[in-house]
């Protein structure tokens, strides 16, 4: 009677287990995230078209073929069979064909920074829609979204209306994170003095979990920050509310001054746990300069320095190719008659 319990309850033990966890993965809101789900349903599903076949029969080989089954057929001489060697490789072929094609068709369709087709499987996006920018800037642990078009920003909070594709420009301040929220899309790293992108669309209301999935220090457990999801009329009221000034959000400072160099480099230093923050006005040119890290007062940004290398390097060319004379004809004729000819060794016609 024991014994059967504990059995029942070993077998009980991962239901239980995986019941806590969240499939947020496979069951996204966003459509970039929810087509990339598929891909992995049948991605697994391909191979698993190999897998189980080999798992039954490793398991049916070594019951079938047991030392005290005397009734198998024991066949000590046989080496080759042209259907079982078609079925060994053509089957895997077939099957690494399939993901192949899979997969490069579902590169480019799901590329981050492609802009966006469609804002579900049954609705494209009209002609006349507008993206909504966001330039995420990941900091020493926390995250800095500037909506360069509404004219505010945030910190560890990230709001987007339902059904309007979001371009994000990535970047960060000091070493390597990866933005990442799992119902909207994969995850997306950001890197100092580079900028990547993403384009993604939410189809469903609600608040979601967002943070960095990359290693980046002693903070980075609670580099977290909350994504909501609301309607237009919500979005455009959050808006509204944040460049007044009033106090939204339970722990929230809202309309918390403006967001200027200066107090971007107060931002920047290394902080945990976060609370979110809300600026009621940015500086237009702050992503740029964080971009191209020239935020402090009197720093060359790399844009520029790299495009007076570039100058720089056309118009040495340029000096180098103008002063070097050209060669005439004469010259090059000349040039051929006064270069030695080289010795040529006489081969004798005697017989070997």
């Amino acid at each position: 009677m024991i014994s059967s319990l504990a059995r029942r309850l070993l077998l009980a033990l991962p239901v239980l287990l995986l019941s806590a966890c969240n499939t947020v993965v496979m069951k996204p809101s966003g459509d970039i995230a929810a087509q990339q789900a598929n891909l992995i349903v049948v991605a697994t599903a391909l191979m698993l078209l190999i897998i189980v076949p080999v798992i039954a029969l490793i398991i049916l080989f070594a019951w079938r073929y047991r030392k005290n089954n005397t009734t198998a057929i024991y066949t000590p001489d046989w080496d080759h069979s042209t259907r079982l060697e078609l079925v060994i490789w053509g089957a895997p072929l077939l099957i690494i064909i399939a993901l192949g094609l899979i997969t490069w068709i579902s590169t480019h369709v799901l590329d981050p920074y492609r802009p966006l087709q469609r804002l579900d499987a049954a609705r494209p996006i009209p002609m006349d829609t507008k993206p909504l920018i966001v330039e995420v800037v990941a900091l020493d642990w926390k995250w800095l979204f500037i909506y360069p078009e509404q004219g505010i920003a945030t910190v560890n909070e990230l709001v987007v209306p339902v059904d309007v594709p979001v371009r994000f420009k990535i970047t960060a301040s000091t070493v390597m994170n990866s933005f990442f929220i799992p119902a909207l899309a994969g995850q997306i790293y950001a890197m100092p003095g580079m900028q990547t992108s993403l384009n993604a669309v939410i189809n469903k209301a609600g608040t979601y979990d967002g943070f960095s999935a990359n290693y980046s220090g002693a903070g980075f457990s609670d580099m977290r920050f909350k994504f909501h999801g609301k309607d237009q009329a919500g979005f455009d009221a959050w808006v509204k509310s944040v460049k007044a000034g009033t106090v939204n959000g339970a722990g929230a400072l809202a309309g918390n001054g403006a967001l200027d160099r200066a107090t971007y480099l107060e931002l920047e230093k290394p902080s945990e746990r976060v609370a979110v923050h809300r600026y009621s006005s940015v500086d237009g040119e702050l992503y740029g300069a964080i971009l191209n890290r020239c935020v402090v007062s009197g720093t060359a940004c790399m844009n520029e320095t790299m495009m007076a290398d570039a100058h720089a390097n056309h118009h040495a060319g340029a000096a180098e190719k103008s002063t070097k004379p050209a060669m005439s004809a004469e010259s090059v004729t000349d040039s051929i008659r006064t270069t030695p000819s080289l010795p040529v060794k006489k081969v004798s016609n005697a017989p070997i």
